[in-house]
């Protein structure tokens, strides 16, 4: 994938991630499955997590017991464990990405795991909301001199802008994505309203959505706010085991939310005004102008004077009266006939 062209994209056009997370199950085989499906439903960006569990939890909580239904293991660790992808699998994703021509996005959510995906050649790295405002790791992922994704759920305005003032310190190109911590969120939550008022804070920062909303609707409203970049969770089956499969889109779901926001800005053009009048519905059932009444040769047209009429073909439309009313009659028009600018001076 050519980054110069992903650079150039940003901003300018909606560019649209799709979020497995660890949907994936811990699978190799699966992950590439993602890769190839959403690719296909009009992805532009794939994104995946890395976490180095023992480094990123304490040991009580990795061996705290995990009683859940969608539980992958007795304790929290071994839960975590089961869904992770090692650096090898990571780096056949990294292979699988290039294939389908699509981009490759990560959330690094350690030290640990930022330094092995520094070895993957990412396109975006992802700074996940429960690290907005970490300065310290915040500066880490800098350093890499990637593009940066930073979500802001659970956050304030001095956290955004303490995690901004460090990234454009680094001179980094940023996308700032609004985002509510909620899974599902709910739609009375969702704030999106939030959107125009970052992109008027944050001019030089590309601003978007990440979207944990149960629906579509969500994105072409995102776009109106001034959104360009949109992350959505995706799946293969919203039946499958793991917390984050039932709000997030199946492939078909997932192709018609980049429909719909691709279609925003063609929505917002107006008609060209050559064309207006003319549809078929017009052509077929427009009224056409006649008398109303009898009107005399040199008299004087009248608004009470005119009707319209459906016609085979059209002739002087209704919508044109105000061009007619105040006319004088060149020749006598019976009531019912149609009138024509021909006859009229």
């Amino acid at each position: 994938m050519n980054k110069k062209k992903l650079t150039n994209r940003l901003g300018k056009v909606p560019l649209i991630i799709a979020e497995v997370g660890q949907n994936h199950q811990g699978s190799l085989t699966l992950a590439k499955k993602y890769i190839k499906e959403f690719s296909k439903s009009g992805a532009d960006i794939i994104k995946f997590q890395a976490r180095d569990n023992k480094s990123l939890f304490s040991k009580e909580a990795y061996n705290k017991n995990y009683d859940s239904e969608n539980s992958f293991g007795k304790t929290y660790g071994e839960h975590r464990e089961k869904l992770e992808l090692s650096f090898k699998e990571l780096k056949e994703i990294r292979k699988e990405c290039k294939k389908n021509n699509i981009y490759f996005m990560v959330t690094p959510f350690d030290e640990k795991s930022l330094k092995l995906i520094s070895k993957l050649d990412v396109d975006i790295i992802k700074i996940a909301s429960f690290d907005l405002g970490n300065l310290p790791f915040i500066n880490l992922i800098s350093k890499q001199k990637k593009i940066v994704a930073i979500s802001t759920g659970g956050g304030n305005s001095k956290e955004i802008d303490e995690s901004i003032r460090i990234l454009k310190k680094n001179k980094i190109k940023i996308i700032l994505l609004h985002c509510v911590s909620e899974y599902p969120c709910p739609y009375n939550h969702l704030g999106l309203e939030n959107i125009s008022i970052l992109k008027k804070k944050y001019p030089k920062c590309i601003i978007g959505l990440s979207d944990h909303f149960n629906g579509i609707l969500s994105g072409p409203i995102a776009y109106l706010q001034g959104a360009k970049v949109f992350e959505k969770h995706v799946t293969l089956n919203r039946a499958w085991k793991g917390t984050d499969h039932s709000f997030a889109l199946e492939p078909e779901g997932f192709r018609r939310f980049v429909r719909d926001i691709h279609r925003s800005p063609e929505m917002l053009k107006s008609k060209n005004k050559k064309l207006i009048g003319k549809e078929p519905v017009f052509v077929k059932l427009g009224k056409s102008l006649i008398a109303n009444k009898n009107i005399k040769k040199k008299e004087i047209i009248k608004l009470e004077d005119l009707s319209g009429k459906i016609f085979e073909k059209n002739l002087v439309l209704v919508r044109y009266s105000h061009k007619v009313i105040g006319k004088k009659a060149k020749i006598e028009i019976k009531k019912g006939e149609p009138i024509l600018f021909k006859n009229l001076f």
